[in-house]
């Protein structure tokens, strides 16, 4: 079954409480309702952690940052705005496990694995950013904590560094095809790039990180063999936040998983043949050789006597010899399927 991670991220805008409503979201169950079958849920919801003094030059921090979408009149102080400390991650994280969900983290430098003192994250999370970033793969790996990579700014060599840091330490590795762009084109999403990581490195788990708009892409990705799945949401789209537009709220979450699961649930196995819940349907409609005129008892049956009408009760045309040439022991009305103990 695939593993969905809802990614909150910085969507929480600096408040715990927010970061609780959402998990809560995701904690909302899932029915199909056509069907009444209630569906798994996602299983994990992902928060970010960033040490803003490793985070950006001081230019860049000092740099005065007035967008509809800013928490501060610098980068720096927007930054710092969103950022919830360690304890603040911690007490998401037991409520997250209190409620039967996974809690994954996204740390962004090596001065952020202080909050490992706190509790110990499900699975730690690379961002595409940081894939070249071989000082904070090899401090994360050296934790043993199961690792996921995102492939959204890196080619093959970049990944290929960036495993090779990890698995010095353990080889407990995700790789999710991403593509970092906000939100991203359908055109550039590539899900081809899921079969050929699937191919180049058969002892990893493959999945898929998705910014497109919806929900279409993701489902697909399941289709494609992604065994993880990770989606930003929101409570509101028209939130203040620069990833509030192109994650998923709460009537999405619902959709996705609804579709993921259901979409689970109709893989089946290799092979044809005919279902058991395909038997009435069959019987119904599929046809029988019946009378094309009336046929009087006595009557040679020729295959000019005969068509096909439902339901499939009777003879099909494959077994047309077992009509044709033999003499009726009844009359048969016209439009009527002939049946054996029409047949003397």
């Amino acid at each position: 079954m695939t593993y969905v991670i809802g990614e909150i991220g910085q969507n929480h805008n600096g408040s715990v409480d927010i970061a609780k409503l959402l998990i809560d979201a995701v904690k909302r169950p899932v029915n199909d309702k056509l069907f009444g079958n209630e569906l798994k849920i996602m299983d994990a919801v992902k928060l970010t952690k960033r040490d803003l003094s490793q985070e950006l030059s001081a230019s860049q921090m000092n740099r005065i940052y007035d967008t509809p979408n800013s928490f501060g009149r610098t980068y720096g102080e927007h930054r710092e705005f969103l950022e919830l400390n360690d304890e603040e991650h911690h007490e998401l994280y037991k409520y997250a496990k209190d409620r039967g969900i996974d809690f994954v983290e996204t740390l962004c430098a090596v001065g952020c694995l202080s909050l490992l003192k706190l509790f110990t994250p499900d699975r730690l999370k690379v961002a595409s950013r940081d894939l070249t970033n071989l000082p904070l793969l090899a401090a994360m790996a050296e934790t043993k904590i199961p690792m996921i990579l995102s492939t959204g700014m890196a080619g093959e060599k970049e990944l290929n560094d960036a495993l090779d840091t990890i698995t010095k330490y353990h080889s407990d590795v995700s790789i999710l095809h991403c593509v970092s762009e906000y939100p991203t084109q359908y055109t550039n999403v590539n899900l081809k790039t899921i079969t050929y990581l699937q191919k180049q490195y058969p002892q990893y788990t493959i999945g898929y990180s998705d910014h497109t708009i919806g929900i279409a892409t993701p489902i697909a990705a399941v289709a494609m063999g992604a065994k993880i799945i990770e989606k930003h949401i929101t409570l509101d789209r028209q939130m203040k936040g620069t990833d509030q537009a192109g994650s998923l709220a709460v009537d999405g979450i619902y959709r996705m998983m609804r579709d993921i699961r259901n979409l689970e649930k109709s893989f089946g196995e290799e092979g044809i043949f005919i279902e058991d819940s395909v038997k009435a349907a069959r019987e119904k409609l599929e046809r029988s050789v019946a009378s094309i005129r009336p046929l009087s008892k006595g009557h040679i049956i020729t295959e000019e006597d005969i068509h096909l009408l439902s339901p499939d009760d009777g003879f099909k045309w494959m077994q047309r010899s077992n009509v044709v040439g033999k003499r009726l022991s009844k009359e048969i009305q016209k439009d009527e399927i002939i049946y054996p103990g029409d047949i003397a």
